[in-house]
């Protein structure tokens, strides 16, 4: 049976359907919307697909013979919020799925964005927007994420269709291909998904829409979604909900991107906003690190009145929530939109800080901080650092997402980490950018040092959450797979040589650089002398 008859619950800006089961019914992500809706925030409509679907599609192999209807039912109930239709020729309604548990597992099971385009509809897009480029670039990766999330198409072959398109073309960025060259890789792929799968694409909208729910409720049992949920002792989650919600376009040109917020800076805790943004992108190109963002100070001058917003937003958040949030934000020609909020990931010396600045604003209890504290590892409190010697020389600067130092032996792949970890050596994994899939090497990693992506990726996310020291978009790192070594500016490194990582200034060097270890934060002192009014002896935080 579904929930009270009902497999799915909709929401839109000032109205939201939430069931009594909550959470469990509409994960973590379904329910924050709905929050956000009753808020009045400017959240695209959509509906969420209950997570206890999940669990029966897993243990049954298929969708139950009702949730079609409830299906279309749900996509009708959009099309009337929007005044488009999905699929059509004329103003097209486009649609993203995408993963939410009870509990969030940051980068770990699937999206697939721009749901309903097809041949006939990328027209009809073409027409409604007056760009061409705009279209073809929607068309080409819908192609490419249904290939690979739905069918199991290698993700590679798509991205070397688009790295041999920059190469003809002479540019170096996804977003400096003209509509050609975009339309060529869109008809390219095709061909791609065809050979790999021995099927046409499906035109079918619907088809689509059911293809992309079944392919991420099946994305709970992927292997780095068992691995986190192991890692952070999750396994009594059910499953996940899928949210399906009106795409609203970052890549759209002009003044369009996509972007992610923290409402505190996530490694240090202070309280102001912490923002990466890209231009002219879709949000998996920042989240999946394949791209190098701005920062907040760049983007509140380039975008001052959407910067005003989020900071208002991000008052009203924190309030309504009563905790620092990480937010998913488009821009769409000027056009805010929040596409999701969660409670943030923060490194431990944040969380103390966080807790303690929250408690003095009135946001939470005292008793509601402690509570909160008992998830901080102490271990990871110490400030370690490189100590000082002004003869040193850095070898490359990256943006720091994760604080802390690290030392250890390159390791290029995941399996590699691994492997040199449980040789009993420390590791630093060296990747151009980090994917979910690298879950299992990032864990085994003392630090993890990217060519490519921002500090609000999935993989800077996570590895702050973990107390991994990360730098991440290297302008100066290259990668050799073949020769097994990285090149640092112009000095080149075998795996297996030892690197060093500052969390604190973003600089990488040679060799094994000696550390010390710095005082813990100041708000630590406070929470501890909570826990000796409270009269409470049994904490992680506890002297």
């Amino acid at each position: 049976m579904s929930d009270n008859g009902r497999w799915l619950y909709l929401f839109s800006p000032g109205r939201a359907e939430i069931p009594p089961e909550g959470g469990e019914v509409l994960g973590r992500k379904g329910m924050n919307l709905a929050a956000m809706c009753r808020l009045g925030f400017p959240v695209p409509p959509g509906f969420t697909i209950s997570a206890r679907l999940c669990r029966r599609y897993l243990a049954d192999g298929t969708l139950p013979a009702d949730f079609d209807a409830e299906l279309r039912r749900g996509v009708a109930e959009l099309e009337r919020a929007t005044g488009r239709q999905f699929g059509a020729r004329h103003r097209p309604l486009l649609v993203s799925a995408r993963s939410g548990a009870a509990v969030s597992m940051p980068g770990m099971m699937e999206t697939v964005l721009n749901l309903g385009l097809n041949e006939d509809s990328v027209e009809g897009l073409m027409r409604l927007s007056g760009n061409p480029r705009f279209a073809w670039d929607s068309w080409r990766r819908l192609i490419a994420m249904f290939g690979d999330v739905v069918c199991g198409v290698p993700r590679h072959d798509f991205e070397t269709l688009l790295t041999k398109a920059k190469e003809k073309a002479e540019v170096i960025e996804d977003y400096e291909l003209d509509a050609k060259s975009l339309k060529l890789v869109a008809r390219r792929s095709l061909d791609i998904f065809e050979r790999r799968t021995k099927r046409s694409f499906p035109q079918d909208h619907f088809a689509q829409l059911r293809e992309a729910v079944e392919a991420v409720f099946r994305s709970w049992e992927s292997p780095r979604a068992r691995e986190y949920r192991r890692l952070h002792n999750l396994d009594g989650l059910a499953g996940t909900a899928v949210t399906i919600q009106a795409m609203v376009f970052g890549n759209s040109g002009g003044n369009s991107g996509t972007g992610v917020a923290f409402t505190r800076d996530p490694v240090s805790g202070r309280p102001a906003l912490y923002v990466d943004f890209l231009y002219n992108a879709q949000g998996e190109d920042l989240v999946a690190g394949i791209r190098n963002p701005e920062t907040g100070e760049t983007f509140s001058k380039e975008m001052p009145e959407v910067y005003e917003q989020l900071q208002d937003i991000r008052a009203r958040l924190e309030n309504a929530m009563r905790d620092m949030q990480d937010i998913e934000f488009t821009v769409e020609d000027g056009a805010l939109y929040l596409l999701q909020t969660r409670s943030g990931k923060r490194s431990a010396r944040a969380a103390v800080k966080i807790a303690v600045d929250m408690v003095a604003e009135g946001r939470v209890t005292r008793k509601e901080a402690i509570e909160r504290l008992r998830e901080v590892d102490p271990r990871r409190l110490a400030l370690h650092a490189f100590a000082h010697d002004p003869e040193r020389r850095a070898l490359a600067s990256a943006f720091p997402a994760s604080a802390g130092v690290a030392v250890g032996r390159i390791a290029l792949t995941s399996e590699r980490a691994v492997e040199v970890a449980q040789g009993g050596d420390p590791v630093i994994l060296v990747r151009e950018e980090t994917s979910a899939d690298d879950i299992a090497g990032m864990a085994a990693a003392r630090g993890i040092l990217t060519s490519r992506g921002g500090r609000t990726s999935h993989a800077a996310v996570v590895a702050r959450q973990m107390g991994i020291t990360c730098l991440v978009g290297c302008r100066d790192l290259g990668i050799d797979l073949e020769a097994r070594a990285v090149k640092l500016h112009n000095e080149s490194f075998a795996e297996g040589e030892w690197l060093s990582l500052d969390g604190a200034s973003g600089r990488v060097f040679a060799g094994r650089v000696p550390t010390e270890v710095q005082s813990d934060i100041p708000e630590l002192a406070e929470a501890r002398r909570w826990l000796v009014e409270e009269g409470i002896t049994e904490h992680p935080l506890a002297e």
